[in-house]
């Protein structure tokens, strides 16, 4: 594995460190959204381009739509931020 490939958390231990994901306004590019993951502590962990996960997910509308967006973003949340 190389040096720059990014690992990821196990879904369970996503799923136990993450408190909250929320869209919001990107603070450095206006006219720009992500998805911000904040941990049980209110600790921002990382983000994601909005745009490139609703690409990626095609969640549609309502309830459903959400638990897709938390279950793509939950699989992918990066080992690194253990050491946040």
């Amino acid at each position: 594995m190389s040096e720059d490939e990014i690992r990821f958390l196990p879904y369970e231990e996503a799923a136990q460190l993450v408190g909250a994901i929320q869209e919001e306004e990107d603070i450095d590019q206006q006219d720009h959204r992500i998805f911000t993951v904040y941990s049980k502590e209110d600790k921002e962990l990382c983000w994601f381009d909005y745009e490139d996960v609703l690409n990626d997910v095609k969640p549609g509308r309502g309830e459903d739509a959400k638990e897709m967006v938390t279950d793509y973003i939950l699989h992918r949340i990066p080992d690194w931020v253990l050491d946040l």
